[in-house]
């Protein structure tokens, strides 16, 4: 249920109609734009309480809302949400973010140097995986914490905000404590006891979908963490499998309008998964700015030909530059920014 107050609410009269909400055994979640504050009543028969707010003199109209996604939603927030990162980054408004690196954290030296690059280019944020989610048991699981202590450090070097991928419960709090965004993966989407952790920290959260996810419930999982009190959520469209073969996964860009319309929540996609070929992630980036993404995560390694992850869908430092730069072009097209 959401309470709408009236125009110019005063702090106390906020605080009133919060406790209340308590008071009747609900959790108040507050959501303050420009000129009106919305309190949202989550949980069930909550709108048997309608009368009750409705009779208080600082609301101004009570509306069920009518989505399963309740904090997720155009009903419940209708302005974009930008979330404040690190380093004055701020996702979600006007300029569009860029989030590079290799796909795991290999070494020191190979992230240094990585991350120098991402950021000469202009990319904002440094991206890195210390715990890999691998098809195969014998593959190249990464760092661990070691891989997160290199990450926290090239992140203070360059002056970028991190981030790094929570696979289990307990890693969770490891990250917020070494990154700046906590990155829950497409096979980990529907991990509920994850996304409640994720909930509980107060570090932003990228949520990827998942490879046989639906948008609805791509959402509803956003849902899970917005609930245990963190409204720092970035969806992120990481490709879906279907019937197709000649590409790693397909890129829905449908899924950025039609996210657009359902959610306040920023949107960033992630091509160089979404496609998995080098030759193509170019291209699926530019329309992802076009279509109208708020940030990109794309992989870079120096040498991808001695990557231990996703080599074959890096691109190389060369490739990055000059894409960076045809980024720009589409983002200043659609009357966004990119580079500064």
């Amino acid at each position: 249920m959401i309470i709408t107050l009236r125009k110019g609410a005063k702090q106390k009269e906020i605080t009133a109609v919060t406790e209340k909400v308590k008071g009747l055994g609900y959790k108040p979640h507050v959501s303050k734009g420009e000129d009106i504050t919305i309190i949202g009543m989550i949980g069930d028969s909550a709108e048997k309480y309608k009368e009750v707010f409705e009779a208080m003199d600082v609301v101004e109209h009570v509306n069920e809302i009518q989505k399963p996604y309740k904090l997720a939603s155009r009903e419940f927030k209708r302005e974009n949400t930008v979330i404040k990162v690190s380093r004055n980054v701020d996702i979600g408004g006007k300029k569009i973010h860029v989030m590079a690196g290799p796909c795991a954290i290999e070494s020191r030296d190979l992230l240094n140097d990585t991350g120098k690059i991402v950021k000469e280019a202009g990319g904002t944020i440094l991206r890195g995986g210390a715990f890999k989610p691998r098809s195969s048991p014998y593959a190249f699981q990464g760092l661990g914490e070691e891989g997160l202590k290199y990450m926290e450090e090239a992140g203070e070097k360059l002056h970028m905000p991190t981030i790094s991928e929570a696979m289990t419960v307990d890693q969770v709090e490891l990250l917020s404590k070494y990154c700046d965004i906590i990155q829950i993966g497409a096979r980990n989407m529907q991990n509920y006891d994850l996304l409640k952790a994720a909930g509980k920290q107060k570090k932003p959260v990228l949520l990827k979908r998942g490879m046989a996810a639906t948008v609805k419930e791509l959402l509803l999982s956003a849902e899970y963490i917005l609930s245990q009190g963190n409204y720092d959520v970035i969806l992120c469209e990481r490709g879906i499998r279907t019937f197709e073969d000649s590409t790693r996964f397909t890129m829905d860009l449908n899924a950025v309008p039609v996210l657009k319309k359902f959610t306040h929540l920023p949107v960033v996609l992630d091509p160089s998964h979404g496609i998995g070929i080098r030759e193509h992630v170019g291209t699926m980036a530019k329309a992802s700015i076009a279509v109208g993404a708020d940030g990109i995560i794309i992989e870079v390694h120096p040498r991808p030909e001695e990557a231990l992850s996703d080599g074959p869908q890096s691109l190389l430092p060369e490739q990055f530059r000059n894409l960076m730069k045809e980024l720009d072009l589409v983002a200043k097209a659609v009357g966004r920014e990119l580079l500064d």
